[in-house]
């Protein structure tokens, strides 16, 4: 190693979503466990939920003022420009004053900046890329980034293919193990044992269509001896929390104990971001994607089909939930030979030393 490793200072950037954030939290935990006296810095937008999330991983953070472009004329657009130059301008004095060794990049506004100002001081960038189809942030930093660790065969399309390293999405350490859990997390949730339990996850924000569908459903679910662990984002919380308590169903905001969560389910409903995809491949319990139609080139309909050609998940596009719901899930109720056959085959798929490849990378831009 070129320097004592106790010296070794990591920036980590990414925010706006879980989706973002536990990946960098993943990455700086492995990397800790590397170099326990290495020093830790994330910057996350301002007023996100990095703020919160980062914090209680036990992590510095600082915030930084950013956010997207709208697709329609808002004041948030306007004040754009001022955003960028304020963020551009703090990320140099962070530069300056925290002198990284190296700065990590897993996607969302604040990465942008952040790893533009690293690139001007010419200190090693390392994005980790968790999408089929990459956000323009990320699109925009490769040029100048020394690695890319990406979760998808075919992204030379959009980077430079000598940069591109296939490692897989970070899982938490928590969820690489969770069959041992089944009984803490029925005494963590309280639930009944004659029934199968449903996981709902809508992502760190919420999912509309899929909240809508819980709801309309859940005299269904009574009838079919349902219970469920419906966890309805933080956008949603007081439009269905009318809903706990009743019948077996518990609505969270935000499920903090996720190994729990999953360890608790028989049957999982999720998105298919990238993320979600990766943790549920971990996880191996019988899925149903309803990918979000509303991100950039469908990726989550990629992304979730990419595991049912395998014969690893069931897949609803939100436009046939209406017709096929009903049919699909109760098939999945009535056949434990289909949850068991589509748990084992989704675990094959699983990518578990994502972190550890992504921490090699990071080590190599150390020498």
């Amino acid at each position: 190693m070129s320097q004592n490793k106790s010296t070794y200072k990591f920036i980590l950037s990414g925010g706006g979503t879980g989706g973002h954030i536990y990946p960098a939290i993943a990455i700086a935990n492995e990397l800790k466990s590397r170099y326990p006296k290495a020093e830790f810095l994330f910057v996350g937008a301002k007023d996100r939920m990095e703020m919160e999330k980062v914090p209680q991983a036990g992590y510095k953070i600082q915030g930084l003022w950013i956010s997207g472009i709208q697709r329609k004329l808002t004041l948030k657009n306007l004040q754009f420009p001022f955003k960028l130059m304020s963020s551009l301008l703090k990320s140099i004095r962070i530069i300056r004053s925290f002198k990284p060794d190296v700065v990590i990049g897993t996607g969302g506004f604040a990465s942008g900046p952040l790893l533009h100002a690293a690139n001007s001081k010419r200190i090693p960038t390392l994005i980790q890329e968790q999408n089929s189809y990459p956000g323009i942030t990320n699109k925009l930093l490769s040029k100048k980034a020394n690695k890319i660790c990406v979760a998808y065969d075919g992204l030379e399309r959009f980077f430079p293919k000598e940069k591109l390293v296939l490692t897989g999405n970070p899982i938490r350490k928590d969820l690489i193990e969770v069959e041992g859990k089944t009984e803490a997390a029925k005494k963590e949730f309280q639930l009944v044992e004659n029934k199968l339990t449903l996981l709902v996850l809508g992502g760190s924000l919420g999912a509309r269509r899929v909240n809508q569908l819980i709801e309309s459903k859940l005299d269904f679910f009574k009838s079919n001896n349902i219970q469920l662990i419906w966890q309805c984002g933080k956008l949603y919380q007081d439009q269905y929390s009318k809903h706990n308590s009743v019948d077996n169903i518990q609505v969270h905001a935000f499920l903090n104990q996720m190994d729990l969560a999953y360890a608790a389910a028989d049957i999982i409903i999720s998105r298919a971001g990238a993320s979600s995809v990766s943790e549920l491949c971990v996880v191996g319990k019988p899925v149903i994607f309803i990918p979000s139609p509303n991100v950039a080139e469908d990726h989550q309909i990629k992304n979730a089909q990419s595991i049912v050609d395998k014969s690893a998940a069931i897949l609803i596009k939100e436009s046939q939930l209406d017709s096929d719901f009903n049919s699909v899930f109760k098939g999945l109720v009535i056949s434990k030979e289909q949850r068991e056959a589509l748990g084992e085959n989704i675990k094959k798929l699983a990518l578990v030393n994502a972190t550890k490849d992504i921490a090699d990378e990071v080590e190599k831009l150390l020498r």
